[in-house]
C-alpha cells in the first residue's frame, strides 16, 4: 500500500481493496496480513509485480523478475507476468538470460554488446 499511500489518491478502505485483489492477481491472496520478509523470495517478487500494477500502468519493465529463484518460484513469478501480458493489463517487457523464458514471449530481440542482433516472433 505504500505507493497507494504516497500519491494520496485513495482512502484506507480503497486502498486496502486495491492491495487484496493484487494479491489476489498474482496468487497471494492468502499472504495478505504477512510482512514482506517472511515471504519466499518467489513471493517476494509476486509483491514486487503487484506493487508495480497498483497505478495500473501502461508498460510494465521486468529486469531479470526470476533472478536467483528455484524453479517453482520462477513458474509462479512467469505465471504472474503472462497472467498480464494475455490480459493487456499492460504491455510487458522482460530482460533475461534465460534462453526458456525469452521463449515464452510473443517477440524476442536478442543483443549482444548493446546492439540488437537478432528478432524472433512467435
Amino acid at each position: 500500500m505504500i505507493p497507494m499511500r504516497r500519491l494520496a489518491q485513495m482512502n484506507e478502505t480503497e486502498m486496502r481493496e486495491r492491495a487484496a485483489a493484487l494479491l489476489e492477481a498474482v496468487d497471494l491472496g492468502d499472504k495478505l496480513r504477512r510482512l514482506s520478509r517472511h515471504l519466499s523470495g518467489g513471493e517476494q517478487q509476486r509483491v514486487a509485480i503487484a506493487r508495480a500494477m497498483v497505478h495500473r500502468p501502461h508498460l510494465l519493465i521486468a529486469d531479470e523478475p526470476t533472478g536467483n529463484l528455484d524453479s517453482a518460484s520462477t513458474a509462479s513469478v512467469m505465471n504472474a507476468l503472462q497472467t498480464i501480458a494475455e490480459q493487456k493489463v499492460a504491455t510487458l517487457i522482460i530482460v533475461t538470460h534465460s534462453e526458456e523464458i525469452a521463449r515464452a514471449a510473443s517477440r524476442q530481440l536478442a543483443m549482444r554488446d548493446g546492439q540488437i542482433i537478432g528478432e524472433t516472433f512467435t
